[in-house]
């Protein structure tokens, strides 16, 4: 007898085997029940989900022989239940869009419409990928699909709704198929491999439905696949080695190495890392995501439905996401990702990461990690204070009518405060503003010039809301308002104030350098 892959030996037979979309299914068979069905459906939503699978449960529910009428508990027993699920029954039709898509396959469809079922009380035409039909096949499904047979079906299948001429979304009744949490495809694999008989680690079948991305088919093929690469019991080292994956205990140790500010072993476990052969743009998308768990952690005081993830690991990151506070973990995150616009302007992933890494776990102004209160006692050592912005409001006189009196001068002492200070607040502004100068004071309105090479810089900080950061914190900083002008400058160049460049200054502390020549 050959062999069966578990996508198709466990493909759900009734509604209340399908996973993961309760809404759909309990609204279906409230329809059956109250004889209330569309001639036209869509079933809508990402691969792997359910979407073909309920088309032929609907199907068997319309045709069973043990009901006279539409069943919402189809028997599988009679004939018609057995060939819709064995893909044979002459009254359901399945075709495929992306191969059946030119108008003379809809001409020959529309032909065939007019005839009745041969066995059962409806005829059931099921397309998947309808989308993939041209304007034309659409056009002349139209008046079918508005006015079909009573005895005729039309069951639609998309992964891209949108493509669906909106002439057709108008005829049929929508639904929306969701992404299977990772929660509910782990303990559908572990019913699996129960049944089956199958030893496999617990964190192997999590690890499976994280790279399945919501999509249970996805998940069970990866399953069958593990299961004949391994030959004995199936451990969390097998699927890291077969498809690559970031191990969950590497982000955790990465980002324990952050709050402990050890810079050289973030640089240690990321080159070890590589050298097994992990995808370097997996683990930095990895690592925006196991921020966001810390963040969704620290609001949600670890909720595991918030989270998708098993219980002791939304432990784990509560307890990681008491090490930070909510600002640090925003500034972080923001680091995360603008490395990915600079590796994309680099051309390179290694280098922006490390660069990153480093400055998470090294520069004190661009993460301050606060201290866990339980490592404190009442009587002993206090925890050290937060870092909190500068204040120029002491160095700054009084005009008569009480508005600070500031000069170009004051603002270019405190320039490098004000960069700190952004760096809390949004880095990719900071950084930007890192290679302008202050140029001018007139009024109240402050002109930043850039190097005439650097238009994008001048670009980024004129959105609105990127001014409007730059403009409350400098003028929060002198107590007074100010706007903001940038300008390119030709005579200006490039800043070479190496040894005051807060990520030139941090390479240089972590490895004990100095500035041996500027030009």
């Amino acid at each position: 007898m050959s062999y069966t892959v578990f996508a198709l030996k466990w493909r759900p037979q009734d509604f209340d085997e399908l996973i993961g979309q309760n809404h759909i299914c309990l609204t279906l068979k409230n329809a059956i029940q109250k004889n209330r069905l569309a001639h036209a459906y869509l079933f809508a939503g990402p691969r792997g989900v359910g979407k073909t699978s309920t088309a032929r449960i609907l199907a068997k529910a319309l045709n069973c022989k043990t009901s006279p009428t539409p069943t919402a508990h189809p028997c599988q027993k009679c004939s018609s239940c057995i060939e819709i699920s064995e893909g044979r029954s002459l009254d359901v039709i399945e075709i495929d869009g992306a191969s059946n898509r030119g108008i003379d396959e809809i001409r020959v469809l529309r032909e065939n419409v007019k005839f009745a079922p041969t066995a059962g009380k409806f005829k059931v035409y099921i397309i998947d990928e309808v989308h993939m039909l041209t304007p034309e096949a659409f056009n002349a499904l139209l008046k079918t699909l508005e006015e079909p047979p009573e005895f005729v079906k039309f069951i639609f299948a998309t992964t891209l709704p949108h493509k669906v001429i909106p002439t057709i979304l108008s005829r049929c009744q929508r639904f929306d198929f969701r992404r299977i949490s990772m929660l509910e495809i782990s303990a559908q694999l572990e019913r699996i491999v129960t049944s089956e008989k199958i030893e496999v680690d617990k964190e192997v079948l999590f690890a499976i439905a994280k790279s399945s991305d919501g999509s249970l088919r996805d998940a069970e093929s990866v399953l069958d696949q593990l299961i004949s690469f391994s030959k004995q019991r199936i451990s969390l080292k097998d699927i890291v080695s077969l498809l690559g994956l970031i191990e969950q205990e590497a982000l955790f140790e990465i980002t324990d190495k952050i709050i402990q500010k050890d810079a050289k072993s973030v640089l240690g476990l990321l080159d070890n890392l590589i050298d097994e052969g992990k995808d370097i743009s997996v683990l930095s998308n990895n690592l925006i995501e196991h921020f966001r768990n810390l963040m969704v952690a620290k609001i949600s005081r670890g909720d595991q439905k918030l989270i998708d993830l098993p219980a002791e690991i939304c432990e784990r990151l509560l307890k990681q996401s008491e090490a930070f506070s909510l600002e640090e973990i925003f500034s972080a995150f923001n680091i995360l990702v603008n490395m990915q616009d600079m590796a994309k302007r680099l051309d390179s992933l290694r280098i922006p990461l490390e660069i990153n890494l480093i400055r998470l776990a090294h520069n004190k102004k661009a993460l301050t990690t606060s201290v866990q209160p339980e490592k404190y006692s009442q009587k002993s050592d206090p925890p050290p204070a937060k870092e909190t912005p500068v204040k120029e409001e002491t160095l700054i006189e009084k005009t008569e009518n009480g508005q600070p009196s500031i000069s170009l001068h004051n603002i270019k002492d405190a320039w490098q405060n004000i960069i700190s200070n952004l760096e809390r607040i949004k880095m990719s502004v900071a950084t930007y503003l890192n290679e302008g100068q202050p140029l001018k004071l007139q009024g109240n309105t402050l002109t930043v010039s850039f190097p005439k090479d650097y238009s994008l810089h001048k670009e980024s900080l004129e959105k609105k809301e990127n001014k409007a950061i730059v403009e409350k914190s400098v003028s929060e900083l002198f107590n007074t308002n100010l706007k903001i002008n940038f300008v390119l400058s030709q005579d200006l160049k490039p800043a070479v104030d190496n040894e005051n460049n807060p990520f030139i200054k941090s390479a240089l502390e972590m490895f004990g350098g100095r500035v041996i020549k500027q030009e």
